[in-house]
């Protein structure tokens, strides 16, 4: 299952680089610092969808370890109309306080107008297919469809690639090269939600997967269930794009150029940590499957087999970013400084790759357990008492280079703190069976 979970990540990495790539080709480096400050915001809409998306996948696993197919389906719809209402909000709201949000995370009069074009793209319109067709996704995953899943991730994927040249250069007039690529964003993940839809129909008499009104109503202790894995999962891609925030924040305080540096950066280490990811998602639902099966042979031997091909692709990836961090950057934008600078910085950033996956694979591991407090725990500790008050630290002491260098630092502690959680918990758990077998 890891496979198709990868290809997706893979694919949503292609959705954000290729905005990037077209639009660095115009050599306008506030171009691309005004896309690179509404990348953190428009993740909010990740936050959404893992609220229902991996909360709710998490749940219809383990549910259907214990042959509750009808409950199973009353979480599904539950968590589909929710994502609509929540999106709805969050889009009025983005709308309603679009110009002291954008003045707040350090658009300047040279990035300003390309943010305002982009977010009302991507956000204000953007938000309901978006978190609905990632949503979508994580539902049919968690019933075994994964390749339904990736081929409607896929699709958005391949027209974005295709509709960005076109509406950028061919399209729109010069000068609005971003609303053109905003635009071909929106219909691209108009076209994954449509796909996601049309399947979610074909399917309902066969799987658990069913939008019905009538179903929109499960148990209270399966609300909780959701709740208690989304909400932590919501927080942590929160946090995460809050250091996101800080990290452009901090950077717009030296320079437009850096900002658009770290910016291309930022996309550019995401091949290795979006497969990382793939592969967390995939074994979410074997893990939450078997625990509920109490199968913990099973659970033991897919966390290991994970955890080692998570950590040689982190090790290729250091490798490989080291060697060629210069032709990287010059694939997305050939001006001298913001290439010079992107390249030092992609050098060392990629450094904290197994760190982050080490982070980000035993709090999937969490999730799946259905353990949300110790995951919100790791996300919070993370993002808020390790990462943001390294960024400011290692500013204050280092410039701009220290932020470049807060990722590793932080991630150091946060590995250390992650495996000591794991393991206490597995010891704890096995003491409670032991005990129980006991008796």
């Amino acid at each position: 299952m890891a496979i198709p979970t990868i290809f997706i990540q893979i694919i949503i990495l292609i959705y954000n680089l290729a905005d990037t790539f077209f639009i660095g080709k115009t050599n306008n480096p506030y171009m691309v610092a005004g896309v690179s400050l509404i990348l953190p915001l428009f993740n909010i809409c990740a936050c959404i969808f893992c609220l229902t998306g991996v909360g709710g996948g998490a749940l219809v696993s383990r549910l259907l370890g214990q042959n509750r197919e009808n409950e199973a389906k009353k979480v599904c719809a539950f968590c589909f109309y929710l994502s609509i209402v929540i999106s709805v909000i969050f889009s009025l709201l983005f709308l309603i306080f679009l110009h002291p949000i954008l003045n707040i995370i350090g658009a300047s009069e040279n990035t300003y107008i390309y943010a305002k074009q982009y977010a009302l793209c991507v956000i204000v319109f953007g938000a309901i297919p978006t978190v609905l067709s990632n949503v979508m996704s994580n539902l049919l995953r968690s019933v075994g469809l994964s390749r339904e899943a990736g081929f409607g991730i896929t699709l958005g994927g391949l027209l974005n690639i295709a509709l960005d040249p076109l509406f950028m250069f061919v399209i729109m007039p010069q000068g609005y090269e971003i609303l053109g690529v905003g635009i071909a964003t929106l219909l691209s993940n108009c076209a994954s939600c449509a796909y996601f839809l049309a399947v979610s129909l074909k399917i309902k008499n066969q799987y658990v997967i069913n939008y019905g009104i009538k179903n929109i109503l499960p148990e209270k202790d399966s609300v909780l269930s959701v709740f208690n894995v989304g909400i932590p999962s919501a927080l942590s891609v929160l946090l995460f794009d809050l250091d996101y925030i800080v990290i452009d924040k901090l950077m717009a305080s030296y320079h437009d150029i850096a900002m658009a540096a770290i910016g291309i950066v930022l996309k550019a280490e995401r091949l290795p940590l979006n497969v990382g990811i793939g592969i967390c998602q995939g074994m979410m639902p074997i893990i939450g499957y078997n625990f509920s099966a109490k199968n913990q042979k099973r659970i033991d031997d897919t966390v290991k087999y994970s955890l080692f091909i998570g950590l040689i692709v982190s090790a290729v990836s250091i490798v490989l970013y080291e060697l060629s961090a210069h032709f990287i950057i010059k694939a997305f934008i050939s001006e001298a400084k913001t290439l010079a600078l992107g390249t030092n910085f992609l050098r060392i950033r990629i450094l904290a790759t197994p760190l982050m996956f080490v982070s980000f694979f035993v709090v999937h591991v969490f999730q799946a357990f259905g353990e949300g407090n110790l995951a919100l725990f790791l996300g919070v500790v993370r993002w808020l008492v390790l990462n943001i008050p390294m960024l400011y630290l290692l500013n204050f002491l280092f410039g701009m280079y220290g932020i470049v260098w807060a990722q590793v630092c932080a991630d150091i502690f946060t590995v250390v703190l992650s495996y000591g959680v794991y393991f206490k918990y597995q010891k704890n758990l096995k003491a409670k069976e032991c005990k129980i077998t006991c008796n």
